[in-house]
């Protein structure tokens, strides 16, 4: 089987590609950025990387029709984008998806379309069943732009399935593991990950009562592998994730106790790192009961294990 992954590239995409290679089928990644998360796999015969994007139309039109199973992860992601370039962000995610569903719907190729956790938007009903409310903040917020697109994503999914494309929607909570973003941006495990290997204070904001759930990469993978193979997945929206809560000052304690570095942690207000635009959200708990029966994953790696692997992926990289 030939497997296209749209933005494989980066964390989540790296570990797909390997997992469908391990299983010999064949990989096809399209991306705009760095090739450093896939370089072990650029000697790969069944591995081919594009650089490109998926606003190249004629391009992405022959990926597609030479493709069995398109995984759309194209996007941009990150609490620094939504604050500082919503544009790129509602373009990407909302223009660059309709390319891709337009297409697959014209050859027939199934899609899985990546979303987030953060669909949910700030939804005081936790935990979240796959079909509850989303609650946004007001469009002056520039943090839901990123939700908004995905939202949208999500709906023009459902529209061409109505027109006959076969289509899963896999929602992500809080993936981490080797090969997680840059350190010092992006998520919170590497903003602290980026402190720790330095020894600095770990910047909690807020008091750090605000929750988590950490899902480490090799479930998430596989249950990502599993939307798209597994029939009765289609149609489907998929909670992709663990159910236990991990307060971030938590999160904080344990990553300093997996580092053994000297660090303390540091409370800041959260204007003092994202402005004015930005709204955090309370708590964020999945329901992964149709993750765990039609998926047949559960996301059971201790946060303790996984963060120490984490952990010793990027202290060796910095190295």
């Amino acid at each position: 089987m030939k497997v296209l992954l749209t933005g494989g590239a980066g964390f989540l995409g790296s570990h797909l590609a390997d997992a469908f290679l391990k299983d010999r089928h064949e990989v096809y990644i399209l991306d705009t950025g760095s090739s450093l998360k896939i370089k072990h796999q650029l000697e790969n015969p069944k591995f081919h990387y594009i650089h490109d994007s998926v606003f190249n139309l004629e391009m992405l039109d022959s990926l597609i029709m030479k493709c069995d199973l398109i995984y759309h992860m194209a996007a941009v992601v990150g609490v620094e984008h939504y604050v500082a370039d919503p544009y790129a962000v509602l373009n990407v995610n909302i223009n660059g998806t309709q390319n891709v569903l337009r297409l697959a719907h014209k050859h027939n190729k199934k899609v899985v379309f990546t979303s987030t956790s953060e669909v949910y938007g700030r939804n005081p009903k936790v935990p979240w069943d796959e079909d509850d409310d989303r609650v946004l903040g007001s469009t002056r917020i520039d943090r839901w732009c990123y939700s908004t697109s995905k939202g949208a994503g999500e709906h023009f999914c459902h529209a061409y399935r109505k027109m006959g494309l076969p289509v899963v929607i896999v929602r992500y909570f809080n993936v981490y593991g080797p090969r997680l973003d840059k350190i010092d941006v992006g998520r919170v495990l590497t903003i602290f990950i980026g402190q720790l290997l330095r020894n600095e204070p770990v910047t909690v904001i807020g008091d750090g009562s605000q929750t988590r759930c950490f899902t480490f990469i090799d479930e998430a993978i596989r249950a990502t592998v599993a939307a798209g193979l597994k029939p009765e997945a289609e149609g489907g929206i998929f909670n992709i994730g663990t159910d236990v809560e991990t307060t971030i000052k938590d999160l904080a304690q344990l990553m300093i106790k997996v580092s053994g570095a000297k660090s303390k942690i540091k409370f800041v207000p959260k204007e003092s790192i994202y402005g004015e635009s930005y709204e955090d959200i309370q708590r964020r708990v999945p329901k992964v009961e149709k993750m765990n029966r039609i998926l047949g994953v559960k996301a059971d790696t201790p946060l303790e294990e996984g963060l120490r692997q984490t952990w010793e992926w990027f202290r060796a990289f910095a190295q």
